[in-house]
């Protein structure tokens, strides 16, 4: 039952189409292109000349190697091409009656053994077999665009689908240089299951109005270390491609978290699909252009009218990695910082914290001795919050405890001097809840770090329904000048980041709980296929699964969506005392060291 793949079709010469063709030809397959649009044909041997002209100019390949891929390419405007094909690969447009009617062609036209493939992303691969004549020879073959770069390939069975048949594709993928990863059929697979849902809850926060559309891509991209924010990948996407996936997984799911925001709808109905159409979240210089232009939302050069306050010395509350790294981070831009915690001992221990962190950057060339000395010289290390008397912003990075938080700001109001700044950087509690036992909300504001604050460039600012605009105007004029960057958002649960972050991460435990695929598998699809720099479940051991569970569980209790309920495993993985690379075992186990 098992056959060599040599001859390969792909039926449908988009940009998918084309580019499936281009990584099939460079490897060696002779490749028969068929689409009913000669137009599309025409532009997809364009492509792959074009391609393979830029390759000899690199000298990656010879002029006799482009020679002899672009033979290997053929197009035809007729599915009976495909006659001798051992494996077929459709990426036609994502709906049921097309690709329905594409299969039941092929299977009055190719051998009994060759393999139909479908480039799905969205539909049930086991409803597409079920109409075939061959069921056993139907499958999912998900590349992810660029196909010629994108080095993950998910391989989809049905409950149909023969063993051999999957393992001809398997082999084939690993042959062409990619990373395949075996998945079972529901909508979204691993990495568009994991990531729709995340790019709708983003749809869903800029349609609230609670954050910019640059504000919740900067934070994603400077928070978490993503290529592309998610507005900016769903205009990339097509608004109308990831309208539909959505819909697909929320017919299957009935999880709100995949009910597509209504703005997907809206932005599709009124042909604003996103980069394709020249305009979607953004506005670009043409249909099918790359570079964003300004329209009537984007932000003005001079958006803040309030003038901040004059800030030269910085207070900054705590003892631990938090703490030390954003006393590091002003002292290093020129300001006077007064670091205390709840001993003279800590305190010292902390700035012996920071020396260590400079001494670092001078070993590396990044920093000269003068300046560490200088840095160093600039922090007082204190023993009672009472050295914040002159300070004219505190920072507080004290425990993620909201009673402590109170108290500390209790004592806050009491000893810093009227005008001061006084910022929390909590990263999942109410800020208003801290401004209000103070006898000044409005100087009260959330400024939240991320870790390691010398090396992470994000800094969400949080305004409370209290804060004074030239508090608001302070801090942000602040984060420019200790060069990082400010975005705007209110003061709800997990802010941006985590707001995003974290149920994608609990809908990563969720598919492992019911064992549709390994850790492995979906930290690999993740990382290949969607450009993360870590997979869910390596970021959640390094964040630590007590800190996940408690930011998880904030999230549940004040958007009460069932959705975010936190993933049983997850809990049970805490209770058992598996934290992560802290205790040495969370969803791995790690070397002691």
């Amino acid at each position: 039952m098992d056959t060599p793949l040599t001859t390969i079709a792909v039926v449908g010469l988009g940009t998918m189409g084309t580019g499936i063709a281009e990584v099939l030809a460079r490897a060696g397959r002779e490749v028969v292109g068929i689409d009913i649009s000669e137009a599309a044909a025409r532009q997809a041997v364009a492509s792959l000349e074009a391609s393979t002209a830029r390759s000899v100019a690199r000298e990656r390949i010879t002029e006799q190697e482009r020679r002899d891929i672009l033979a290997r390419f053929r197009t035809f405007s007729d599915l009976r091409a495909a006659a001798d094909a051992e494996l077929v690969i459709e990426v036609v447009p994502e709906t049921y009656e097309i690709k329905q009617q594409v299969f039941r062609e092929l299977d009055a036209v190719v051998s009994p053994a060759a393999i139909l493939a479908t480039g799905t992303n969205a539909l049930s691969v086991t409803r597409l077999a079920a109409e075939s004549q061959r069921p056993e020879r139907v499958l999912g073959l998900h590349f992810f665009n660029p196909a010629p770069a994108m080095k993950l390939v998910e391989v989809v069975s049905s409950v149909l689908t023969a063993p051999p048949a999957v393992e001809s594709v398997t082999r084939l993928a690993r042959e062409l240089g990619k990373e395949p990863v075996a998945v079972g059929d529901r909508p979204g697979f691993v990495a568009d299951g994991l990531l729709f849902g995340y790019l709708n809850q983003a749809a869903a926060m800029y349609e609230a109005n609670y954050a910019s559309r640059e504000d919740i891509d900067a934070a994603m991209k400077l928070g978490c270390g993503l290529p592309m924010g998610p507005l900016a990948l769903l205009d990339l996407i097509g608004i109308d491609t990831a309208r539909t996936v959505l819909e697909a997984m929320y017919t299957a799911s009935h999880d709100r978290l995949h009910a597509p925001a209504p703005v997907l709808g809206q932005l599709s109905e009124a042909g604003l699909t996103g980069r394709k159409a020249g305009r979607g979240f953004y506005t670009y210089d043409a249909p099918g252009g790359q570079t964003v232009v300004p329209d009537t939302l984007t932000p003005a050069e001079s958006a803040g009218a309030a003038t901040g306050r004059r800030v030269s010395s910085v207070g900054v509350a705590g003892s631990g990695t938090m703490a030390s790294g954003i006393a590091e981070v002003f002292a290093k831009a020129g300001y006077a910082v007064v670091l205390a915690a709840r001993s003279q001992e800590k305190a010292d221990t902390a700035k012996a914290r920071i020396a260590k962190s400079l001494g670092r950057s001078v070993a590396k060339g990044r920093l000269t001795e003068e300046a560490r000395d200088e840095t160093l010289a600039r922090i007082t290390p204190a023993g009672s919050l009472d050295s914040f008397a002159d300070v004219d912003l505190a920072v507080e990075a004290v425990a993620e405890d909201l009673e402590v938080k109170r108290q500390l700001f209790q004592t806050l109001d009491k000893v810093c001097k009227p005008g001061a700044v006084l910022a929390t950087t909590t990263s999942s509690l109410p800020v208003v809840a801290v401004a209000r036992v103070t006898s000044r909300p409005e100087d009260v504001i959330g400024m939240h770090f991320f870790n390691p604050a010398p090396a992470m460039k994000l800094v969400e600012v949080v305004r409370t329904v209290l804060t004074a605009d030239d508090v608001h105007a302070t801090v942000r004029e602040v984060c420019v000048k200790v060069r990082k960057h400010p975005v705007d958002c209110g003061d709800r649960a997990g802010f941006i980041v985590n707001a995003l972050l974290f149920p994608y991460l609990n809908n990563a435990i969720k598919m492992v709980e019911e064992h549709y695929a390994t850790l492995d598998d979906i930290d690999a699809a993740m990382k290949l296929g969607g450009g993360y720099p870590m997979g869910p479940f390596e970021l959640l051991d390094v964040v630590g699964l007590d800190v996940s569970l408690a930011i998880e569980k904030v999230l549940h209790s004040e958007f009460r969506d069932p959705g975010l309920a936190p993933a049983p495993l997850l809990e049970h993985l805490v209770a058992a005392g598996c934290l992560g690379r802290k205790t040495g075992r969370g969803f791995r186990e790690y070397a002691r060291r």
